[in-house]
């Protein structure tokens, strides 16, 4: 149920684009509607690391406020002043600014956008201790200093809550991840252990609730030349301008422990389980975009939409998608409540979005979370129920060949993968059959690495994306 208090706050860990042109928006259209009812909510945002030091300044010196450039396919723009997020807060290693926001009654939702890598989970959900980012803030938080890493940051402000009696509280992902809530509460729950804090650990189970969501809206990063088109449409020179596509969708489980907003009069859609509408993003959307970066980058293109119009990296995806993902969110004792082939047809049109300028370069990171995330649950559907995995084969086919560039020193590009161990990807290129290596790789595949079924895939797709990737346009 939404609340009917007065001014309370949403307190967003950090403020990037995606979350000023999505969650802020559907905050500041809200705000609008609800303006003379005195029921009002506001964000307060900031970084848990000396990210964006500019733009984080320049939102600081212009009060929170910014201009939202959207565009459609047919290059229709549109520009809105966004007046949700009332207060930012400086970065400082300490989070003091973060801590005492988070820790205040009056908040009673803290949400965050993570990459799928910030989760610092493996295969079985566990948190990789490994990773020495994770490692140094489990150390920090059990000496009852705060860390950089979405769990210790939370830990901090959790810890300051439950000593000043803030009451309960909802943590809310934002973010791409498959069952984000339940992942990250997990996550969260576990870190709390293993620094120590039992007392926190049950105030946590008893006063937090972490709903499942799916977010949906295209958002590049901000062009050099956005500022001067904001000027020139709006008079403002405006110093943290942000763009992203006109779509956007938002779906939460309705699981708030201490009132929320009334988001659904803005078009959030406020359901029961998110589950469905999540994996066909995540199969549908982010992994076809992911197909297209790698096939267009090594095709020799700078942008989403150039692959997307090329006929034979559009063919790929389509196919992918119609053979092998349909078939599994489809079936006659799970039918699927969205049309599948329509939202496919709508995916591939928003792609083709030329105004958009998405680069491959953003788009193709993170394949060492995206392989298992977002691509590898079609190849266990599909065999499990002897169905052929060709289509879906041609995905890691594609990131392979996008890797051994990146291997050769070929990318035109910086890849950026916060999961890939590069010795671990380079021992994959040197391989007597890079293919193999990549079929037996267990973070990729889990249990199904080294099945005979998924190397033969690979390997028919393999010869199919270096015929591809050998003829640039």
């Amino acid at each position: 149920m939404a609340t009917t208090s007065n001014h309370l706050v949403m307190l967003h860990l950090g403020v990037g684009s995606f979350h000023r042109a999505h969650q802020a928006w559907y905050m500041h259209r809200l705000r609008l509607q609800q303006a003379d009812s005195g029921d009002q909510w506001s964000l307060a945002g900031g970084n848990t690391r000396p990210d964006m030091p500019e733009t984080v300044a320049a939102l600081a010196a212009q009060g929170g406020v910014y201009t939202l450039e959207t565009v459609t396919p047919a290059d229709e723009r549109h520009y809105e002043r966004i007046e949700s997020i009332r207060r930012i807060i400086p970065y400082e290693p300490s989070l003091a600014g973060l801590v005492a926001v988070g820790a205040d009654a009056n908040t009673r939702i803290i949400s965050f956008t993570v990459t799928e890598a910030g989760y610092y989970l493996d295969a079985q959900d566990h948190l990789d201790l490994g990773v020495a980012d994770l490692a140094a803030d489990l150390e920090r938080a059990k000496q009852g200093l705060p860390g950089s890493c979405i769990y210790a940051a939370l830990t901090a402000i959790l810890r300051a809550r439950m000593a000043g009696g803030g009451g309960k509280l909802t943590l809310l992902n934002c973010d791409n991840l498959r069952h984000n809530g339940d992942r990250v509460r997990k996550g969260l729950l576990s870190f709390i252990l293993l620094a120590g804090d039992t007392a926190l650990h049950a105030w946590v189970q008893a006063n937090t609730t972490c709903p499942n969501a799916m977010v949906d809206r295209i958002t590049p990063r901000p062009a050099p030349e956005l500022r001067a088109r904001v000027r020139a449409a709006t008079g403002w020179d405006d110093a943290a301008p942000i763009m992203g596509e006109s779509f956007i969708q938002w779906v939460i489980e309705d699981n708030f422990c201490n009132g929320r907003p009334d988001w659904e009069k803005v078009g959030v859609q406020m359901v029961e389980s998110v589950a469905p509408f999540e994996e066909a993003k995540i199969r549908l959307l982010n992994a076809t975009h992911s197909c297209i970066a790698w096939a267009g980058t090594l095709v020799g293109y700078q942008y989403i939409h150039e692959g997307t119009l090329d006929p034979r990296i559009r063919q790929m995806a389509f196919d992918y998608v119609t053979n092998d993902v349909m078939p599994c969110l489809d079936t006659p004792e799970h039918p699927c409540p969205l049309d599948l082939a329509a939202y496919r047809d709508v995916v591939l049109d928003r792609f083709g979005n030329a105004a958009i300028l998405d680069t491959n370069q953003r788009v193709a990171a993170d394949g060492f979370s995206k392989i298992p995330g977002f691509i590898a649950p079609t190849v266990r559907e599909c065999l499990a129920r002897g169905a052929s995995i060709d289509s879906v084969a041609v995905l890691p086919a594609l990131f392979l060949a996008f890797l051994q560039r990146w291997h050769r020193g070929e990318l035109a590009y910086v890849y950026q993968d916060q999961a890939m161990d590069p010795a671990v990807a380079h021992a994959i290129c040197d391989a007597a059959d890079p293919v193999v290596a990549l079929a037996g790789n267990t973070s990729f595949w889990a249990e199904l690495a080294g099945d005979p079924r998924l190397v033969a895939a690979l390997q028919k797709a393999t010869l199919q994306v270096n015929q591809f990737s050998k003829d640039p346009q």
